[in-house]
């Protein structure tokens, strides 16, 4: 098994990340995939990777990464953007097991410098969604005599925030884009199917909170739908809000008072598992 490694950077700008983090130490420059903190001026000892969107081809680092850190962050929760490998405008050759390598690796970074590893949750966006669903259902088990830090940590979250998450890979409602960008032009039905994530819950998938808008013309409604249904199959607490307007890519839908809701009910879920 490869060993993974980290390196980090200081930063001290108020207001912005405070800490900038390389996944692997044999590779810090260019598209190297890294985690950047975002700290609560009064933490509650909970933190959240936020994983962006972007269909697998570039990141929406803003609306759904730094302004989602910064909203937790308000209040009372640490966080940290993840800047997994994706495949921007055809140039980049990463599939997987590279973005499931990435968001591994950054739940146990995470979960290393965390305050207790043991409330540590993650949040993604469509593309970022279907990234944190693999972080909550393929899960690496700690490694107790590791030689490599990080690898004393389970990948496992605490919890799981999916906001109109890709889920699907080998069905009529996948999204054909963040399919082709995550697996390659024609991938075995074997594998599409293994990492259509509903396949992948079980009892030991984290308790799980997902958002969705009926017209959704980018990633169909039944994606969050089906994850839910093996959600409740297997007995993990679910809770699933699907709007009847919003579309896809809204963030946090600040000028919605509708769809803007949720934000607020994902703290209130949060803080309803009493995490110990």
């Amino acid at each position: 098994m490869k060993i993974f490694c980290f390196a980090f950077i200081l930063m001290s700008t108020t207001g912005l990340a405070q800490e900038k983090i390389y996944l692997y130490a044999e590779n810090n420059g260019g598209d190297a995939p890294f985690i950047e903190s975002f700290k609560a001026r009064k933490s509650n000892g909970i933190t959240i990777l936020v994983c962006p969107g972007g269909g697998y081809g570039h990141l929406a680092v803003d609306h759904e990464g730094k302004d989602i850190a910064k909203f937790y962050n308000d209040n009372g929760f640490d966080a940290w953007v993840l800047h997994y490998r994706v495949n921007e405008d055809g140039k980049n050759q990463y599939h997987f097991p590279d973005q499931y390598n990435d968001v591994t690796t950054a739940i146990r970074i995470v979960k290393s410098k965390a305050k207790d590893p043991e409330k540590v949750g993650i949040i993604g966006f469509s593309a970022g969604g279907h990234l944190s669903s693999m972080g909550a259902t393929m899960h690496l088990e700690a490694e107790k005599d590791a030689k490599n830090t990080i690898q004393g940590f389970s990948s496992r979250p605490a919890f799981a925030m999916l906001i109109y998450p890709v889920i699907d890979m080998s069905s009529d409602i996948a999204h054909q884009g963040s399919k082709k960008n995550l697996l390659g032009e024609n991938p075995s039905k074997q594998l599409a199917d293994s990492l259509s994530t509903q396949n992948r819950v079980n009892e030991k998938t984290p308790p799980t909170f997902i958002v969705y808008s009926t017209d959704d013309d980018v990633v169909m409604v039944e994606n969050g739908i089906a994850f839910y249904d093996a959600l409740r199959k297997h007995h993990v607490p679910a809770t699933l809000h699907i709007y009847d307007h919003g579309g896809h890519g809204y963030g946090m839908a600040e000028k919605d008072p509708v769809i803007g809701a949720w934000p607020k009910m994902s703290v209130e879920w949060i803080r309803s598992l009493r995490l110990k």
